[in-house]
């Protein structure tokens, strides 16, 4: 995993100060941890945003003044209209101490069901596990080259060590399902084949 460093200025606390950070075009944070008093500190929109803009998860190093905390981003809020940065959240991690975060999925390989018509249905493009800040992924592989129309991922199909998987065994990530049309197509005639035999049995009650 890469980790990063940001360079950051400290700031004042409270929603005044806050929305003076946001009027010089920088965005307002604060750091926490269970052995750590919460810090706030300001950075720029631009060293946010290899954090925001990525499919990866990144370890941090917040460096305000002479002191450097390591860090993952926890939460992000953005502007409802602009969608701008507007404050950010960052965890401090603590050697031994397992930590729970959201990390992106990344599905590798194209399905042999794809060949056959398959449609890729996915489910979840991100888990949320528990590991020790050494174990951190920077993203979960899952292989789905070898599955087939109506084969299925789920988070119990998962194996990485150090990691443990939040939700059920039993919650699917990905799975391959048939087109759209073709159950359609098959719906069609079975409404087509219910028509035919009512206007025969009409029919029929006519005649007699």
């Amino acid at each position: 995993m890469e980790n990063l460093t940001i360079d950051a200025q400290p700031r004042n606390a409270g929603k005044g100060a806050s929305r003076a950070v946001r009027r010089q075009g920088n965005v307002p944070c604060v750091l926490y941890g269970s052995n750590a008093e919460p810090v706030v500190f300001q950075v720029t929109e631009l060293a946010l945003k290899p954090l925001i803009y990525t499919a990866e998860t990144h370890i941090v190093n917040i460096e305000v003044g002479s002191d450097s905390w390591e860090c993952i981003l926890k939460d992000v809020a953005f502007h409802p209209v602009s969608d701008r940065p507007m404050h950010a959240d960052f965890q401090v991690l603590e050697k031994g101490q397992v930590i729970t975060l959201s990390v992106p999925v990344n599905y590798v390989g194209t399905p042999k069901g794809k060949s056959e018509g398959g449609v890729i249905n996915i489910v979840l493009n991100e888990l949320e596990i528990r590991v020790l800040p050494k174990d951190i992924p920077s993203q979960i592989d899952v292989d789905i080259s070898d599955l087939g129309i109506g084969d299925t991922v789920h988070i119990g199909d998962l194996e990485i060590e150090g990691v443990d998987f939040s939700g059920t065994a039993e919650q699917t990530l990905v799975t391959i399902v048939q087109p759209r049309r073709e159950e359609e197509e098959e719906e069609e005639e079975d409404v087509l084949g219910v028509s035919d035999v009512e206007v025969v049995t009409q029919e029929e009650d006519e005649e007699e």
